[in-house]
């Protein structure tokens, strides 16, 4: 992959992507703890670098949720979406929102060429959802008829 990009082999490059793609969504932090497990001397500076080498030629994707750290995946160039829990901060990818990408067409594109589009869904999972009531009945469910 890295030669594909006309990057150099190195060892703190296999190192990062290994850890990106060992822990999909992590921040830089979870990712400089994975590659030290490899390259114990590597330096936050040369993670650093390294990831944003590797977002410029396109072998990852950072994200940064609103209120969040930047974040970094390996899964690229499919134009998908992320679900973000409002708790735990969980984050799972979500395929296109409908059609082919840019998966949403703008109002108005005010000229431009769009090539992407960015989606993030908020919301809770279920393990920050609260128990529901038992004494509160389900709520009825449209059955499509």
């Amino acid at each position: 992959m890295l030669r594909e990009a006309e990057l150099r082999v190195t060892r703190p490059r296999v190192a990062v992507l290994s850890a990106v793609h060992d822990h999909p969504h992590a921040d830089t932090e979870t990712i400089i703890g994975a590659v030290r497990g490899a390259l114990p001397k590597v330096s936050h500076q040369a993670v650093y670098d390294v990831l944003r080498a590797l977002t410029s030629v396109g072998l990852l994707r950072r994200i940064q949720p609103m209120g969040s750290v930047a974040r970094y995946e390996a899964r690229v160039g499919d134009n998908h979406h992320h679900i973000v829990c409002r708790s735990c901060e969980t984050i799972y990818d979500v395929d296109c929102a409908v059609g082919t990408p840019p998966c949403l067409t703008a109002s108005d594109a005010h000229g431009f060429s769009i090539d992407e589009a960015e989606v993030i869904y908020w919301g809770l999972c279920p393990d920050c959802v609260p128990d529901s009531d038992p004494d509160q009945p389900e709520p009825e469910r449209n059955s499509g008829d």
